[in-house]
């Protein structure tokens, strides 16, 4: 439980000790936010002595009599201006009108509490001042956290971005101070890289596109009856040349026929995802199998390889956000480190989940739940 400071400015001790008593158990609980505070209550009997202990260090509410000894409470609320923005100020006194809480309000104050007033009273007031610093206080941890996130993000797609854009400036200088000299080979091999490397570049761009649109909500979903079958085929079928040039096997195991509520797009991100992924990390010769299962609730895919595999650890974190493993077997395999996150983030969306199992050197199974008549709250217009 976290503690609020409240300060109450009043020349009459007996206020001073019934604010302080009335509050001395209280406590104020935000359960949407999981936070919950009680007070430590500090006592001046004039305006000067307020200033001093605000000064020496400003307490989250100020409970401020109007009418003081030397300087008024407008006096204090003028002279601290907005040096303590994050404190609230409580006016109380007994000459209440419209024109003092004019006036207090103008020069900062938060609220208005007439006297005399009943231990409820003054309850209900600081319960309201401190729910308003609690939430306060969220917002700004929470712009915070995204301001971190934002550049976390924009830090990790500048880095994913530096190494080709500096592999394809290279060979470029290369090329234009012509160093490899009248061996044409040369060039053409390094034209490939470029063009390889473009590739990677191209493929980060658009997962990058297809995840912030997932996250944001500003992906148009459109909910038709779907034969999950059919897109399998297609997406093993787009597979094929690909996974030909390194003798890869792909085949399907599913019923003839298959159908749930989805949105086709984002069936095809997950099988495309999951079937590159399988083809790129697998051996020489190896094998992808797709099987699809179902029952009245739920559509199971399952992709498994005969690829490198992977430690426990290196499943533990592969859903993440630009996550790839990096080690000697992946070295010259390209990607975008956002295809398994957005497979994960789409999953999610159809209340299913992605997991994956994996032996190194043996292979990985990759298994994603969906729900199969899922309903949307809400369908979003793309704005692409």
């Amino acid at each position: 439980m976290d503690t609020l400071r409240l300060l109450v400015v009043d020349d009459e001790e007996g206020m001073r000790l019934g604010v302080t008593r009335a509050l001395s158990k209280f406590t104020v609980s935000l359960p949407d936010i999981g936070g919950e505070v009680c007070f430590d209550v500090a006592q001046a009997e004039t305006g000067e002595e307020a200033l001093a202990l605000i000064e020496a260090q400003p307490p989250d509410v100020l409970l401020l009599d109007h009418k003081l000894p030397g300087i008024s409470g407008m006096d204090v609320l003028e002279r601290l201006g907005t040096r303590t923005n994050d404190m609230l100020t409580i006016m109380i006194t007994a000459y209440a009108s419209l024109e003092t809480a004019v006036n207090a309000i103008k020069r900062g104050g938060y609220d208005f509490l007439a006297k005399p007033f009943t231990p409820a009273e003054l309850k209900a007031t600081v319960r309201k001042a401190a729910e308003n610093i609690l939430h306060t206080r969220q917002a700004r941890r929470l712009a915070q956290e995204q301001r971190r996130l934002r550049f976390q993000f924009i830090s990790v797609l500048a880095h994913e971005l530096k190494a080709p854009l500096g592999a394809v400036e290279s060979y470029l200088r290369i090329m234009q101070d012509r160093s490899a000299g009248n061996d044409q080979k040369a060039y053409d091999q390094m034209i490939d890289r470029c063009l390889v490397r473009m590739e990677g570049m191209r493929k980060l761009i658009y997962d990058l596109l297809d995840l912030t649109r997932i996250e944001s909500g500003e992906k148009r979903r459109e909910f038709v009856e779907v034969d999950l079958v059919e897109v399998t085929r297609q997406c093993i079928e787009d597979r094929q040349a690909e996974a030909a040039e390194r003798a890869v096997a792909l085949s399907l195991n599913a019923p003839e026929m298959l159908l749930m509520t989805a949105d086709r797009g984002e069936l095809e991100i997950i099988f495309n995802n999951l079937v590159s992924n399988a083809v790129k990390y697998n051996r020489e010769a190896g094998r992808v199998d797709v099987t699809l299962a179902a029952d009245e609730e739920q559509v199971t895919i399952t992709v498994a390889d005969t690829g490198i595999g992977m430690s426990p650890e290196e499943c533990g974190k592969l859903f993440g956000d630009f996550v790839r493993i990096k080690n000697a077997k992946t070295r010259s395999i390209l990607g975008s480190g956002l295809g398994l996150a957005t497979v994960r983030k789409l999953a999610r969306l159809y209340n299913g989940d992605a997991a994956v199992t994996s032996t190194p050197d043996v292979g990985s199974t990759f298994t994603v739940t969906l729900m199969r008549h899922i309903v949307p709250a809400q369908v979003h217009h793309e704005t692409r």
